[in-house]
């Protein structure tokens, strides 16, 4: 038996006999009646195995009714149970509370007002209408596909960001699917590849990572045989190359030894001896240049579905290549996914977690003005992935210059996820991150489906009411114009007073760069992302 299953034992038995000791010493209960609580939690027991709609209570019976008990005085204990360095701020635990009351089909109104404090620093709010629209009047999808694109995609505003099988469970994974599937919306494979647990009729992106697992060759190279073989399947809608992601940037997947089992191991053609570390890098392409010919390559192998890519900013100058090869080659990728610092992961360096990579706002700022800058905004989405669960978080982030949203985390927490941070160790608690058999299996595919279902379901309603209150009847009229943030206890700032926008082709005229940006574009190069120059040097 693993240590924790031990552990889970130990604890189960410490408390019946605390149970036990305590009627008796203090109560002076008879043998007959502990006799008759004993069988009632016997029969509790039984229940919460045989039940489906909480996995945590099928793994950890009667045990489990603990967690739900603190969530039932959750107004008047949480305060005691927030970590003294302040890593889960209280506006983690508000979102988390609506994802699960949404997923469960919860009314998520509020009583007594507002919830958050309006008058600290960093509040925002969006400006309503006196004209305002209905919101089933409100368009809730766009168009992904540019002039290159042959197959373009209608997609959600809001959609499932790439989470691998291995990192989650096959029980999640077809969660996932089944819920994209009913709820019309995508579901990235993240870098495990196609499998599957991804084929029961959800809309797929297809990633492709650094291991080009799914789709490599004995040496560990792109293999566009396999690949095509995957891309060309009718649920396959798009296309996403992974570059850096924003919860460990510069550095390769993970997916720690405990949780690869053979079928994974089979999946992704590696060993199950070691963790697998993807490398940090593409070896079909090392250049801007190369980047672009890799997504023409991709499209021409999907024949014509969209294609993008993913990155967390790092190095300004790296992207700034990247737009130069995109106007060198005449090349656009019709998505580029935005990932910042703060997004999610099973398993990283807590220097990468906490301290390398740009933070989403300010990454959204910098992608949209570069593209704005060179003249191809157009051409492509922009999708902003990190920390986003509400209907606010999308109009916020399409004020900064997204065009729509990828969530991990809120579908996670869809699913039943409870935060235990166990996603690296093989314990997930609710079977979620987890590939130990007897926790997952008792995930119920159905049940956390309909959950993921009316979490999106939920959200969209509430975004589209927004935008509606705010008079418009496309999404894509929001702007940076559209929301206010508190600076201090006496001012308030629209979103465009305090993050700078650029005009539409000013990097193309030596005259009209902008000074804060100069330094960078001067730096970069289409025919290699590093730099000639020191971007310090101005």
């Amino acid at each position: 038996m693993h240590v924790n299953e031990r552990r889970k034992w130990y604890i189960g038995f410490g408390i019946i006999l605390i149970i036990i000791i305590s009627l008796l010493l203090v109560f002076q209960v008879t043998w007959e009646s502990i006799f008759i609580i004993l069988g009632g939690l016997v029969a509790l027991g039984f229940y919460d195995r045989l039940q489906k709609k909480h996995t945590l209570l099928r793994n950890f019976p009667i045990l489990g009714h603990i967690r739900y008990i603190l969530e039932f005085f959750r107004p008047e204990i949480q305060q005691y149970f927030v970590a003294s360095d302040d890593s889960e701020r209280p506006f983690d635990r508000k979102t988390r509370t609506v994802v699960y009351e949404r997923a469960k089909g919860i009314p998520d109104t509020i009583s007594f007002g507002n919830d958050f404090d309006i008058m600290k620093p960093g509040y925002e709010w969006a400006l309503h209408s006196l004209a305002p629209k209905h919101h089933a009047e409100v368009e809730d999808r766009l168009i992904v596909g540019n002039s290159q694109c042959k197959q373009p995609y209608s997609a959600s505003r809001l959609n499932i960001s790439g989470m691998s099988f291995g990192a989650l469970s096959k029980n999640a994974i077809q969660a996932l699917n089944q819920g994209a599937k009913l709820g019309g919306f995508y579901h990235n494979t993240g870098e495990g590849s196609l499998t599957k647990y991804h084929m029961l009729g959800g809309d797929v992106v297809l990633q492709v990572a650094t291991a080009y697992f799914g789709f490599r060759t004995t040496d560990g190279d792109f293999d566009p045989v396999k690949f095509r073989e995957k891309a060309l399947l009718p649920n396959v809608k798009m296309i996403e190359i992974k570059l850096s992601q924003g919860a460990k940037p510069a550095h390769g997947g993970m997916l720690p030894k405990e949780k690869i089992t053979a079928e994974i191991a089979e999946i992704r053609d590696v060993g199950m001896d070691k963790d697998i570390i993807s490398p940090p890098t593409h070896r079909t392409f090392s250049t801007p240049v190369g980047l672009c010919e890799f997504i023409k390559h991709l499209r021409e192998l999907s024949d014509g579905k969209p294609v993008g890519f993913k990155l967390c900013i790092g190095k300004k100058t790296e992207f700034f290549a990247i737009c130069k090869a995109m106007l060198k080659t005449g090349i656009y990728p019709d998505f580029i996914v935005v990932d910042g610092m703060e997004g999610g992961t099973g398993a990283a360096p807590s220097e990468f977690v906490n301290s390398v990579g740009m933070p989403l706002n300010d990454a959204l700022v910098f992608v949209h003005n570069a593209l704005v800058g060179c003249g191809i905004r157009e051409q492509m989405r922009v999708i902003a992935s990190g920390k986003n669960a509400t209907g606010f978080d999308i109009v916020r982030m399409i004020a900064l210059g997204a065009d729509m949203v990828n969530s991990a985390r809120a579908m996670m927490l869809a699913l039943g996820c409870i935060q235990s941070k166990q996603c690296g160790n093989n314990t997930c608690p609710v079977g979620v991150a987890t590939q130990n058999p007897k926790l997952f299996k008792q995930l119920d595919i159905e049940d956390k489906a309909q959950r993921v279902y009316n979490y999106h379901k939920a959200t969209i309603k509430n975004f589209t009411e927004l935008v509606g209150a705010m008079g418009l009847y496309n999404p894509s009229g929001i702007n940076a114009s559209s929301v206010m943030r508190r600076i201090n206890d006496h001012e308030t700032r629209y979103l465009d007073e305090i993050y700078d926008y650029v005009k539409e082709g000013c990097l193309l005229n030596d005259a009209t760069v902008p000074a804060d940006m100069r330094r960078f574009w001067d730096c970069a190069t289409p025919d290699e992302f590093t730099f000639i120059r020191d971007e310090r040097v101005v």
